[in-house]
């Protein structure tokens, strides 16, 4: 590279010449050349947003799971609440009988006796209840025999069946019970003593295949087009006619 040097004057000192390459290289200061940082941001910022679109999709999907969840664990709650009100009822009137074994032909109709759903109408008399004070005021006993007193514990089973013993304060709405409730009970002919069957049925939640170890409200339309909501608990006992 040819290069000549020139003083002009004191203070002053210029270079010139011309590189091996033909270039000529004058007094110019020349600086690294920086990277595109506009492209980088850009490209840093989608990938960003994808990050934060794909998070929320997951977590989206975590609830709609859980809300599923809850649906299920609510319908299984109802069904178990259900089929303990159905378990308490049926030991509830296997004692009565129990209790009143000389006319169990009165709780068996003969054959099947089938309770639900107000179809015993109002309370029978005599109420079988003993001498109390209501209010402050003695009221007199009401003494029954032995039939009935069955007859009495059937109208009262099929009470709690509906739920009328459990109100809403503030409206006449049942909140006790079963829903659409059936109640069979069978024995032996002539109340003697024997295996006695008492069978609740009631509408489930969700559908399954119709239950066949028993066939108590099968058929009334109560518990879908192919009975696929019926529910049903069955209890045998035997008992002993002291006759």
């Amino acid at each position: 590279m040819a290069t000549s040097l020139h003083k002009q004057g004191n203070s002053k000192l210029h270079l010139s010449g011309t590189s091996a390459l033909g270039t000529s290289v004058m007094g110019t200061s020349m600086s690294k050349p920086k990277l595109g940082t506009s492209m980088l941001g850009t490209s840093m910022l989608g990938t960003s947003m994808l990050e934060v679109l794909i998070a929320i999709f997951i977590f989206s999907i975590g609830l709609i799971g859980i809300a599923k969840l809850q649906v299920v664990a609510k319908k299984s709650n109802y069904d178990a609440v259900q089929r303990m009100t159905a378990t308490s009822l049926t030991n509830e009137i296997i004692e009565r009988m129990r209790s009143n074994p000389t006319v169990l032909n009165s709780y068996t109709g003969g054959a099947t006796t089938t309770i639900g759903r107000a179809s015993l109408g109002t309370e029978p008399t005599p109420r079988c209840l003993p001498q109390r004070v209501v209010s402050g005021t003695t009221v007199s006993a009401e003494p029954c025999t032995s039939a009935q007193m069955a007859t009495h514990d059937l109208w009262y089973l099929e009470q709690i069946l509906d739920g009328v013993t459990e109100q809403v304060a503030s409206s006449s709405t049942y909140a006790g019970g079963l829903n659409q409730p059936t109640a069979c009970i069978s024995g032996p002919a002539g109340g003697i003593s024997g295996a006695y069957t008492v069978a609740i049925a009631w509408h489930g939640k969700t559908a399954l295949s119709n239950p066949t170890i028993n066939t108590c409200g099968q058929g009334l339309g109560l518990y879908g087009a192919n009975d696929e909501f019926r529910r049903v608990l069955v209890v045998e006992t035997f008992i002993f006619n002291q006759m």
